[in-house]
């Protein structure tokens, strides 16, 4: 998919989001109704959904795709993503040191954090492809425009 028409997609689910998101300011609620819409709108995301953190570990929360790791701990893209206080992209996950491989189909991922309105990571979004080189800038700006809707006040 080309950048503009990338970008597009993401406006108009942007916009979607901002007339559902309204119902509710529960952030579970609201990371369940993102999974479900981006993995539906989004052919190249393979899995789609949040990882809680908790202490040195992360925990398995709201997603939409095969079944996922209920725990994360030690390594892996989600827990750098934290570690690093950043948004995170990877092109080959089989060349990413101490990747966690949920599932073996999944080639390429991005991790993106979710903050509360103090900016303190609370969980991350995290999507895979099943091909390799599926995100880019334009993911990682989009996907930070929709994770900090979670914790936004209406």
């Amino acid at each position: 998919m080309n950048e503009l028409k990338k970008t597009g997609r993401y406006q108009r689910i942007i916009n979607q989001l901002q007339g559902l998101l309204t119902k509710t300011s529960d952030p579970v609620a609201r990371m369940a109704t993102i999974a479900a819409v981006l993995s539906h709108k989004f052919d190249y995301f393979f899995w789609c959904g949040f990882y809680f953190v908790h202490n040195d570990k992360m925990i398995v929360g709201p997603y939409q795709g095969p079944v996922a790791c209920q725990v994360l701990q030690g390594t892996g893209v989600c827990l750098a993503s934290v570690t690093q206080n950043q948004s995170i992209v990877v092109p080959d996950v089989h060349k990413f040191p101490g990747h966690i491989a949920c599932d073996s189909r999944s080639n390429s991922e991005i991790v993106v954090p979710v903050r509360d309105r103090d900016g303190n990571i609370l969980a991350v979004l995290d999507v895979d492809s099943a091909a390799f080189n599926s995100f880019d800038e334009t993911d990682r700006e989009q996907l930070e425009i929709i994770t900090a809707m979670i914790y936004q006040t209406n």
